[in-house]
């Protein structure tokens, strides 16, 4: 039988589109500024290059910010109509669409992400959070949650590096909509697009202080949440950092949102269509390298079709092509850091060490930077770490089961409840499944799909508080 392989010929986006400076500086009260804490130096994960040095924030800085967003609120945001708000939205919402891809080639150098990933979900995801809020700006008193709801104040924010700059538009455009100031602090590895955002809400001609910009380590976002001014936390990070921010934050008064780990649970029954099952089982597990809260990490597969599914994964998976973020062919990227690529090699090596059966993409990797073949992991039990774990990488733990009560009982078996997914092609047993996973977002014949209407958030140790659509309102407004 002939080889119907294709090749690719490398297709590279051109860098130069990034505009990429030498150095940055943080966003205080309408103005680039230099902050007064330690420079980092931030690097591309796919060769290990500096990309640029940027200044970071203080305790200092983070009070001047805090200041220059009350000041703003008390005087110019929080008394403007929703009409006057809204216009300001539609404005940044404009400029992150007219300047696409500069922003998708900024985001793929200083995260790892394929290209296309970059330009087809997450910039444009990030233009429609401020599209859509926009709209809301002007209608708060038809959202269900009283004829007059009022904004809460400062909101402190804090962003991981995964989705740098859609996890900025998600958590900025609804406190905005609502009337609220903002001090954000971008993730330490990945600063670059949140700064890019300031310089758009510059040219959008935002009121100085209405959205301030705080680049630095974890001492800087521990600074912004605790800081006795801020009336609203929102962070989004590992299970670890939330249960310190709740404990933190518990008797202060302060409304709080956590969107933290999961370990998504994608059942697979006899009766779905296999092919597109796979497609979805690798689009959640692999899109993003796996870098994702909601991944479908664990595939709960039906004793009866696992052995052809496997089949059929291990197959579709070697067609990934893993290498440069900016070729337009590439796949699965690199690993956002050396730290994160260490914590993945662990995890597989624990999965190996408890008898799990492994399998490995064949695919070649780059010489240099932060890769790693996706994995798959068969024969997995309920007490491996692989399992129980959030791996948060291209790694797939694959179990079975006999029954529908034994799907629902495997997936619930975790401290996470962020997301879930379930294949068949029984509308019936998609309602009783669905409604007996404990988890926020549950997809159908489907995975990974969002949209800023849609509300977005978990249970248990993946959080509390909904983001996104009408729902995802409320966090920001004083009810």
């Amino acid at each position: 039988m002939a080889d119907t392989t294709w090749e690719y010929a490398p297709a590279p986006e051109s860098r130069d589109i990034a505009n990429l400076k030498p150095s940055y500086r943080m966003f205080v009260d309408g103005e680039f500024t230099d902050g007064t804490g330690e420079p980092l130096k931030t690097i591309n994960p796919a060769t290990g290059e500096v990309l640029a040095e940027v200044g970071t924030a203080s305790t200092t800085d983070v009070d001047r910010a805090v200041k220059a967003a009350r000041r703003a609120y008390d005087k110019v945001w929080g008394r403007m109509p929703g009409t006057e708000r809204a216009k300001y939205l539609f404005r940044i919402a404009r400029q992150i669409a007219e300047r696409s891809r500069e922003l998708a080639v900024l985001e793929s150098l200083d995260n790892g992400k394929p290209i296309r990933e970059s330009r087809d979900v997450d910039v444009p995801t990030a233009s429609a959070h401020f599209f859509y809020h926009a709209g809301w700006a002007d209608k708060l008193g038809y959202a269900g949650y009283g004829p007059d709801p009022r904004p809460l104040g400062v909101a402190g924010q804090v962003i991981p590096w995964n989705f740098p700059l859609l996890m900025a538009a998600w958590k900025i455009a609804p406190a905005l909509a609502c009337g609220n100031t903002v001090v954000l602090k971008p993730a330490e590895t990945t600063p670059l697009t949140a700064l890019v955002l300031a310089e758009i809400c510059q040219q959008a001609e935002l009121p100085p202080g209405v959205v301030n910009i705080l680049p630095g380590a974890g001492d800087v976002g521990a600074a912004v949440v605790s800081h006795p001014d801020v009336d609203k936390v929102a962070f989004t990070g590992s299970t670890e950092v939330g249960k310190q921010i709740q404990a933190k934050l518990a008797g202060s008064g302060k409304k709080l949102t956590l969107e933290l780990g999961g370990k998504a649970a994608n059942i697979v029954f006899e009766d779905a269509p296999l092919d597109q099952a796979v497609e979805g089982i690798v689009n959640g597990i692999f899109f993003n390298q796996g870098h994702v809260c909601c991944a479908g990490s664990r595939l709960l597969a039906s004793e009866s079709i696992v052995d052809e599914l496997l089949a059929k994964l291990h197959s579709r998976i070697s067609t990934l092509r893993v290498g440069d973020p900016l070729d337009k062919n590439t796949d699965v990227g690199a690993i956002n850091s050396a730290e994160q690529l260490a914590r993945i090699t662990a995890l597989v090596a624990a999965g190996e060490a408890e008898g799990a059966e492994r399998w490995t993409s064949p695919c070649p990797l780059p010489d240099k930077g932060f890769f790693f073949a996706p994995t798959v992991f068969a024969n997995v039990s309920q007490a491996m770490r692989i399992a129980r774990e959030e791996i948060f990488g291209p790694v797939l733990s694959v179990l079975t089961f006999r029954t529908p009560d034994e799907a629902v009982a495997k997936a619930n078996n975790t401290p996470y409840g962020l997301s879930a997914g379930v294949w068949t092609e029984k509308g019936s047993r998609i309602l009783s499944i669905t409604q007996r996973l404990r988890a926020g977002v549950v997809w159908a014949n489907t995975f990974n799909r969002f949209d800023p209407t849609a509300p977005f958030g978990g249970y248990q140790e993946s959080g509390f508080g909904r983001e996104g659509g009408r729902t995802g309102l409320e966090a920001y407004l004083d009810v």
